[in-house]
């Protein structure tokens, strides 16, 4: 412990910028997804899983990195369109229970699925050869993949903020997220906009699993550790508060790091610790009330 340096501190913050991005990105589709449509997505995790296994799968047929960074989001998010489109309108109205147990009964099918098609055992998921090794970032040397993670969160980030704030399609996505019904009384097809969320929660989940990959291989139950994870991170944030989401991915990134620089054996009990302490101050977490785009 005295032997911890200020440098070594630094580089486990960056380290924990980089986990925490990936939070976010998982998180944020989850808060979109449940901030408009008040559906609690259990199969998240298994569209951000399908999205790693859709990159490897590219990868191996002679695509690249780079475009898969755009094929996974779009292959992911027409996938997600679908789901929404065949089993989940269906059940609106039905009350909360329905699509959430509907979800994580498809999580389960498409974890078999994956498995029946690639195998029950995990492959590697090679880092994009200019990607490779690291830079010196002041305090020390940084992996260079590790920073792009968080270059591409922040750039996914900015273009959702121009999406829901500048677009007339933004603004009807942040006004059916508070009221529905005015939505529906202006003459807005409610169920298409709810259909394109989806489609952009998955599309982001997919490609949240896609740059988890390099950092962590590709096996079938990937998505099943951050989906619970990433519930922290919507809770502390505040359920469907896309803000709370960027916020809270972050804070437990950095809290996962930084614990498993002190104490390693209580860093994934530190996430939770975080949650019940935020929840005993603000039990609503950081930004508001359920089903509010912040």
């Amino acid at each position: 412990m005295a032997g911890l340096s200020f440098d070594l501190i630094a580089l486990q913050l960056f380290a924990g910028l980089a986990l925490g991005a990936i939070y976010v990105l998982f998180a944020i589709g989850l808060s979109l997804i449940f901030g408009m449509l008040t559906v609690v997505n259990f199969a998240h995790g298994a569209f951000y899983m399908v999205g790693a296994y859709v990159g490897l799968y590219l990868i191996s047929l002679g695509g690249n990195f780079w475009l898969c960074l755009i094929a996974v989001p779009l292959l992911i998010g027409l996938f997600g369109l679908a789901v929404e489109r065949v089993l989940i309108r269906p059940l609106y109205g039905r009350g909360i229970d329905y699509p959430l147990l509907l979800t994580f009964g498809l999580s389960y099918v498409m974890v078999e699925c994956v498995r029946i098609a690639f195998g029950k055992t995990g492959y590697p998921f090679d880092t994009p050869e200019i990607l490779q090794g690291a830079v010196n970032i002041g305090v020390g040397y940084f992996p260079l993949y590790r920073l792009f993670v968080i270059g591409a969160t922040a750039v996914v980030l900015l273009a959702l903020w121009l999406f829901l704030e500048k677009t007339s399609f933004g603004l009807i996505i942040r006004a059916g997220a508070r009221d529905p019904q005015i939505v529906r009384v202006l003459g807005v097809d409610v169920s298409r906009v709810w259909l394109i969320v989806f489609g952009i929660g998955t599309a982001i989940a997919g490609f949240a699993g896609l740059l988890a990959a390099p950092l962590q291989g590709v096996i079938p139950e990937m998505g099943g550790t951050i989906l619970a994870e990433a519930f922290v991170v919507t809770v502390v944030g505040g359920m469907g508060s896309i803000g709370g989401a960027v916020l809270a991915g972050l804070l437990v990134g950095v809290v996962v790091s930084m614990t498993s620089l002190f104490a390693p054996e209580m860093a994934k009990v530190s996430i939770f610790a975080l949650m019940a302490v935020v929840l005993v101050v603000r039990p609503q977490g950081f930004f508001g009330r359920a089903g509010l785009l912040s």
